[in-house]
């Protein structure tokens, strides 16, 4: 018993789904299918580029890569294949996507290709299932011999549809031993491995089955439009039982035995009564049914006995006209019968006698047009198609007209019967081979397939736009996304984030008082005289050089870049976010400020350039202020003395206040005491210079990779991780995508990480906390 052939289209389609659903499948493309006698396209993509895929596919194998692997394995694999992101379902594209995608998930997960095929199989069932296919494959057949047997039934339906279709072909065989051969042909190589996926998933979801299938033969074979691989599973199917359902048969199978005992009993006693009756009783009707039905069962224990006539009660004309679409050949091809509709399609047929090759070409299955091949695969569809040659000379400017149908041996006649109707798929195709409804049999369903068609090719047509649209959508909204990061990554440049925040939400951010920060003021040294012998241009591209530098140490230390007026450079720390660290922060960033100003070029004198750096430490007012260019300034004394400490502080050195000091005088750093000056508006004042770090290398003051200099050693700072004063420092990767790298270093920053303890703030929250929950419970916590 055999089943199926092989089908032919351009663009992939196939198994359980709609266009280029299961065209996987098959390996290597073809050029859809030979109308090779008259070179006929028939308008369903002769001539277009083989190896085409309808979008489905693509987009059964992204789903399968988000859903078990994560996004970031998708966008790995697409952008090493080189593919889109996204794929229209009704859209072709070129196979090549396909394999590249197929290709890269092997290299990517590390694992076989069969094993990557057989798993996209099983997902690709429950896609389909997914997608709305669920209802359809369900009624394909009872059991899975017939489910194999209807797959090609299914592909030649889903092509009325999808005219670009060109499905893989299956044929299956039942053996002796229970166990099936399914053979397997497609004109491309190395994918069948995911036919094993599909169809035990399917077996076990529709019939409980378990399969095992094996690869017993695998062969080249030489058709008419090219080299089709066919490939021969041997497929063993090993029914599965739940517990429940285990415990049930083993219980109930001496129950069935026993019954079906005492049936055959039962029936042995009606016999001998009848026979010994002289005067049997006629039985009543109702009797008899429940004679033939086994009690509790509901099967019939005889089979179906067809009741035939003594002769055919139709005459010629009457069946000729009847059936309007038939012909009957024998085993040499002659024509011995045909109907009156396609004998006025082909006028040729009127003379009996003709060799039907001559007249059409077999496109489904691909086999040789003899009596042998279409009797092995006489349980296919047969698709022929009109030859042009043979058509009268005023018709071979029409599309050549195909026939769809079955053949029937009569072996009493040794003849074949094709039962057929016209292909027809819309009205247009009606149209254009000058036919009408009316040629078509009343009791055909050609003429309801061809209507209905043509109203789900139009919604399909509208699917497709609103798909389209979606997908332009989906790439605007990217785009907008993609922008909206850039204008949030500027306007945080500007202003610090969640001050940012609050003003796109439209609410007022309401001015903060912070009882203490560190702030830090610097300036070129003679940057006057540099201005005045120097073209702007160069001006411009030396404070660019510095500012760059100095924003990448912004990162590394965490403080946060207040404004620049010219040459001058203003940070904060503990602002707005208040740290305990801010001292530690702000004097380590002033070092490395020191540092990177020395790879800054005096466009002048050619030799580095000198920076004053002032620091001082005491409680600020911080708001944003304006409305069309609003900024986040800081308000109070703490500002006018820190650049009090730059004012008059000296080259490359940087100049602390008493304040700031006595904040970093257990933290680890070499300070030298400069003595009283007299400071403007301020009197005279004790100050410091910051000399080092004693616990950091340069390195780590700068956020550059530890190198083998540094790694061999430990720092002052790690011995002395145990004192209650020490800052813990560690370091771990930060890549700032937004921030624009130095000239000579474009390495990542690599932050330092401070250990904060608990700020004023904090302590003062917690306290009020503390006094609510006392006053509740009538009792104060006591906290260590």
């Amino acid at each position: 018993m055999v089943s199926s052939g092989r089908d032919a289209g351009s663009p992939r389609a196939g198994l359980l789904g709609p266009a280029g659903a299961g065209r996987l499948l098959g390996p290597a493309a073809s050029p859809g299918p030979c109308r090779a006698a008259s070179g006929e396209s028939s308008g369903r993509g002769w001539g277009e580029e083989s190896g085409q895929t309808y979008g489905f596919i693509n987009t059964c194998l992204k789903s399968l890569v988000v859903e078990k692997y994560g996004e970031e394995t998708w966008e790995k694999l697409r952008l090493q294949a080189g593919v889109q992101d996204s794929f229209l379902t009704f859209e072709v594209y070129n196979d090549e996507i396909t394999m590249q995608l197929v290709d890269k998930a092997c290299k990517i997960l590390g694992v076989p290709a069969d094993m990557v095929l057989r798993e996209f199989g099983e997902y690709f069932f429950e896609f389909c299932k997914r997608s709305g296919y669920d209802h359809m494959l369900r009624t394909l057949g009872g059991n899975l011999y017939e489910f194999i047997e209807n797959l090609d039934a299914l592909h030649s339906y889903l092509s009325l549809s999808y005219q670009e279709m060109n499905a893989p072909s299956f044929r299956v065989e039942k053996n002796e031993d229970g166990s099936m051969h399914l053979h397997y042909y497609s004109d491309r190589r190395g994918l069948c491995h995911i036919v094993p996926g599909i169809i035990s998933a399917a077996a076990l979801d529709f019939f409980n089955i378990e399969l095992s299938m094996e690869i017993v033969n695998q062969t080249e074979e030489e058709e008419r439009t090219g080299k089709k691989e066919h490939i021969v599973f041997l497929v063993t199917q090993n029914p599965v039982f739940s517990y429940k359902e285990r415990n049930e048969f083993s219980s109930s199978s001496q129950y069935v035995a026993d019954s079906a005992k005492q049936i055959e009993n039962q029936q042995n006693k009606e016999v001998l009564d009848s026979e010994s009756s002289v005067c049997p009783v006629k039985k009543s009707h109702w009797k008899t049914i429940r004679g033939m039905i086994t009690l509790g069962r509901g099967k019939l224990l005889r089979g179906f006995d067809p009741v035939y006539p003594k002769s055919l009660w139709i005459d010629t004309k009457t069946f000729c006209n009847g059936l309007p679409f038939h012909m009957v050949f024998d085993k040499e091809l002659r024509v011995k019968q045909a109907g009156v509709s396609i004998q006025k399609i082909v006028p040729g047929l009127q003379t009996m006698g003709i060799f039907l090759d001559h007249y059409f070409s077999i496109v489904h299955p691909e086999v040789p047009f003899t009596i042998s091949s279409i009797q092995k695969f006489i349980n296919s569809q047969f698709v022929f198609q009109t030859r042009r040659e043979m058509m009268p000379e005023s018709w071979k400017q029409r599309p050549m007209l195909e026939l769809r149908g079955q053949m029937i041996w009569m072996e009493s006649l040794q003849c074949m019967l094709y039962l057929c109707s016209p292909l027809l798929r819309t009205l247009h195709e009606l149209e254009e081979r000058q036919m009408h409804i009316a040629d078509i049999a009343p009791h055909d369903v050609t003429r309801d397939l061809i209507l209905l068609n043509q109203q789900r090719l139009a919604e399909m047509e509208l699917s497709n736009q609103l798909e389209r649209k979606k997908e332009e959508l989906r790439i605007l909204s990217k785009h907008l996304e993609e922008e909206k990061k850039k204008t949030e990554a500027l306007l945080y440049a500007m202003l610090p984030q969640h001050v940012a925040n609050q003003l796109k939400e439209g609410k007022r951010v309401e001015a903060g008082e912070f009882k203490e920060c560190t702030i830090l003021f610097s300036d070129v040294v003679t940057f006057t005289n540099i201005c005045a012998q120097c073209e702007p241009i160069q001006i411009v591209l030396m404070l660019n050089s510095m500012y760059l530098r100095f924003d990448r140490l912004t990162t590394v230390h965490n403080v946060y870049k207040v404004e620049t007026i010219g040459d001058a450079y203003m940070v904060v720390g503990g602002v707005p976010v208040p740290v305990s660290t801010h001292a530690e922060r702000v004097a380590n960033f002033a070092l490395g400020m020191i540092i990177a100003a020395k790879d800054v070029q005096n466009p002048v004198s050619g030799n580095p350039i000198q920076i004053r750096v002032g620091i001082h430490t005491g409680p600020v007012l911080a708001g944003v202020v304006g409305e069309k260019m609003p900024r986040y300034c800081l308000f109070g004394d703490t500002v006018n003395i820190a650049s009090r400490m730059e004012s008059h502080g000296v080259p490359s050195k940087i100049h602390l206040s008493s304040s700031a000091y006595q904040c970093l005088k257990y933290k680890n750093f070499e300070m030298t005491e400069r003595g009283e000056i007299e400071v403007k508006g301020k009197g005279k004042m004790h100050t410091y210079f910051l000399i080092r770090n004693k616990a950091a290398t340069e390195n780590e003051i700068m956020g550059r990779p530890m190198k083998d200099l540094d790694s061999g050693r430990e720092s002052a700072q790690s011995i002395q991780e145990g004192r209650p004063e020490t800052i813990q420092v560690s370091f771990s990767v930060l890549l700032s995508a937004t921030q624009t790298q130095p000239e000579k270093d474009q390495t990542p920053a690599i932050a330092m990480k401070y250990i904060d303890g608990p700020t004023d703030e904090q302590n003062s929250l917690k306290r009020r906390n503390q006094a609510k929950i006392a006053d509740l419970t009538g009792s104060y916590l006591v906290t260590i």
